[in-house]
């Protein structure tokens, strides 16, 4: 039987978007789990990815299922399992390692330029991708760069943009994102329209970055695709 990845959603707006794409299309198995809906989270698992949503790491008291996430990503990092953190999915691998999770720190809307650091430059997830590249963000709150942790990745307004703990990393940005998620995020922003068509014009080179980014990830976990 094929490694399959598990892809856990928290948010119904934030979608997994072109990494869904992706995997439909290398034939990659996947599945996608919403213990915000109430579903349970497996016990094992051969790679993980979790991804973002407008709750807030600390939202426990509001969000319960927060608790059986952060549960699950602690079983996947004690296991060395394959595991890759999105926005809140990044935040929370940061919490579950360490961390520190601000609110309202750090904030970004956007295409925002990020630059790798030397280790960045050096890790598996970030082969193949310029050491300056322009990433989409939706964030108020960031992280810490957890103890023991590699820092890969930074931006002028965040610096914790990237990190790897063991077999995991955490990403601030939003690699996943296509135009209709920007457009549904951004309907009611003030900026709009210049987030819209900014992101159209980038769109090819982001769904360019999400290939690789994705690419890498499934090579550290040994799954094949075409």
């Amino acid at each position: 039987m094929r490694k399959q990845v598990d892809i856990i959603q928290s948010d119904p707006e934030v979608p997994a978007g072109v990494f869904e794409a992706l995997l439909s299309e290398w034939q990659v198995p996947f599945r996608i789990l919403r213990p915000d809906l109430g579903e349970a989270l497996p016990a094992n698992a051969a790679a993980v990815i979790v991804l973002g949503g407008v709750m807030g790491v600390h939202d426990e008291a509001r969000h319960p299922f927060l608790r059986a996430v952060k549960e699950f990503m602690g079983r996947v990092l004690a296991a060395g399992t394959p595991l890759f953190g999105i926005c809140l999915g990044g935040q929370l691998l940061a919490d579950v390692a360490g961390g520190v999770v601000s609110s309202n720190r750090c904030g970004e809307r956007g295409l925002v330029a990020v630059g790798l650091t030397a280790a960045g430059a050096a890790d598996p997830l970030f082969a193949g991708i310029n050491e300056r590249f322009q990433a989409f963000q939706w964030h108020n709150d960031s992280f810490t760069i957890p103890p023991g942790a590699a820092h890969l990745a930074s931006s002028s307004v965040c610096p914790g943009q990237a990190f790897r703990f063991g077999n995991a990393w955490g990403v601030q940005f939003h690699p996943e994102v296509d135009s209709s998620i920007v457009a549904s995020w951004s309907r009611r922003n003030p900026a709009q329209i210049q987030l819209t068509d900014e992101f159209a014009a980038a769109e090819a080179a982001h769904r360019a970055l999400a290939r690789q980014l994705l690419a890498n990830f499934l090579a550290t976990a040994g799954m094949r695709f075409s």
